[in-house]
Order: C-alpha cells, then structure tokens, then sequence
C-alpha cells in the first residue's frame, strides 16, 4: 500500500482514531485525518479538501450516532450522516478515490429471528437507522468504487460508547439495569479498524458485514464487562421498553459476516476475545 494517500473523515472518533492509528504505522502511506475541522456536511469544504489534497482512499467514519441526539435533531442527523457520505461519495467520484463507508446494524427493524446477511432486506426504526440507511443509499448511487461496512455496538477508546457506560456505572451505582432483550454483537473498534486497512489495498467492492463473532444481549455484555473489570456491580436485566428514557434499538441485529466469509478475505475475532483484549489493554494504560 506504499504511496497511497487515505483520508480518514471523522479521525477523532473511536473508530476514526482506531484506523488513524494503525495506518500511522506504515511511513510509506500518506494519512489525512479530519474531523470537525473539515464539516462533512458543507459540499464545498469537502470538495476543496479533496481537490486540494487528492485521496486515493476515502474512510468514512464521520456519524452522528447518538440515538436519542437523532431523535431530538432529525434534520441534523440527515445532514451528517446522510448528506455527509454524500458529500464524500461525490469527493471520491471526481477525484477517483476508493470510499469506505462505515455504517450500522441499525439498518434493519430487529424483527429477524436469524443473523442477517447482506442480502436481507432492511428497514429502519429509528432516525439514526434511517438516516445511516440513506447514507448508504447516496454511497451506492454516487461513489462507483465503493464499499459499505456494517458493524453492530462498537466501542473503543472514546467515551460514548457501551463500555464506557457500564464502567462508569462502576464507579457510581449500586445497581445498573441492562436490556436483556437487544441482541448483537459487540464489535472492537481496534479490531474493526484492522479489517477496514485490509480492504484498502484489496479489490473487493459492496456491501460487507463485520461484527465480531458470536452473540449476545446487552446484559450478557454488560456481565462480562463487569467480570473483565474485575470490580462489583449489581447488573439487573430488563426489557429494553421498560425504561422510557432509553431510545428503543431494534430488538435482534446479530450481523451475518457472509460476504467474509464466502470471499474468504478475512475473519472477525471472537467477541468475548476481543473485549479481554480491550479491557486488558485499557488497565495497562492506566
């Protein structure tokens, strides 16, 4: 991949910052990391940015992904995460540019009693599903070399993520209550990052699921975040509809990796590994 020039939008997030730091270690690839400095939004910006710095590859990791944020500010959450990857898409059309585009489990209505693969219809629920899903949409119809990443419940380094809370749960509450019935898959932001680098210098185009492997509910989750931390919490499980101030997810989005694993170009890491990696990780920088 020496002398390829990859612009990374949205580097200061956990899945930005992730891909922004594992390609940092290869001196012969030209990284361009923006975030807020470069508004996704403004057609203008982007195109001047892209114009003046020609990307080879585009990663789009720029998202309002905020749940109830999307709710609150549907306008907003359409101009980030679906007039954004417009943008972006129409930056890689003109200047010839690989786009991946990261988008989400969110896409489907949760009512699938099976892992969905790439080929399974989808269908929004909430504002922030929709607006990836039109996200993806604009991707398709305006950035000819492209491929679409879903991933489900990714979290890393940054702080708006499931991890997060639960470790902060930790250190303030007695008790913390967890959906028993919102099934996935957590998915490491490092362990993302490593398969997003491996298409940049891939040929491979389309749609791609990549969860990690396995499955499980936000209260298995959360139980084993607790084990791994090594502290003591009370975990409570509920039924995500009994807490009104939670914007409801779709209730089972367990992600298919199929198209990985019909290509054969790549294998996810098991989820629980992955998290004792994660969290092992976390305590040595302490």
């Amino acid at each position: 991949m020496n002398g390829l020039n990859v612009w990374i939008a949205g580097a200061n997030g956990q899945l930005g910052s992730a891909v922004y730091e594992i390609l940092c270690q290869d001196a012969g690839m030209g990284v361009l990391a923006s975030d807020l400095d470069v508004d996704v939004t403004n057609l203008e910006t982007v195109i001047s940015f892209a114009d003046k710095n020609q990307p080879d590859v585009i990663i789009n990791c720029a998202g309002m992904t905020d749940l109830a944020k999307c709710e609150r500010g549907e306008e907003q959450a359409y101009r980030v995460n679906a007039l954004g990857a417009r943008n972006l898409s129409v930056a890689a059309r003109r200047t010839d540019a690989k786009l991946i585009h990261i988008s989400t489990d969110d896409v489907f209505d949760g009512t699938a009693k099976r892992p969905l693969t790439e080929f399974d219809k989808v269908n929004p629920l909430t504002v922030y599903g929709k607006s990836k899903l039109a996200g993806e949409e604009f991707v398709r119809e305006l950035a000819p070399r492209h491929m679409i990443v879903r991933s489900s419940w990714i979290y890393g380094k940054t702080k708006n993520n499931f991890v997060s809370y639960i470790l902060e749960g930790l250190l303030t509450e007695d008790t913390i209550f967890v959906p028993v019935d919102q099934i996935s898959t957590p998915t490491s932001a490092i362990e993302l990052a490593k398969f997003i680098v491996k298409l940049i210098g891939s040929n491979e185009y389309g749609i791609y699921h990549a969860s990690c492997e396995g499955m499980c509910s936000r209260y298995e989750f959360a139980k084993e975040i607790v084990r791994l931390s090594g502290r003591k919490v009370n975990i409570e499980p509920h039924a995500a509809g009994e807490n009104p101030s939670i914007v409801n997810r779709p209730r089972y989005t367990l992600l298919d990796n199929f198209m990985l694993r019909v290509s054969g170009i790549y294998q996810m890491p098991e989820w629980k590994e992955s998290l004792a990696a994660f969290m092992g990780e976390r305590k040595n920088h302490k």
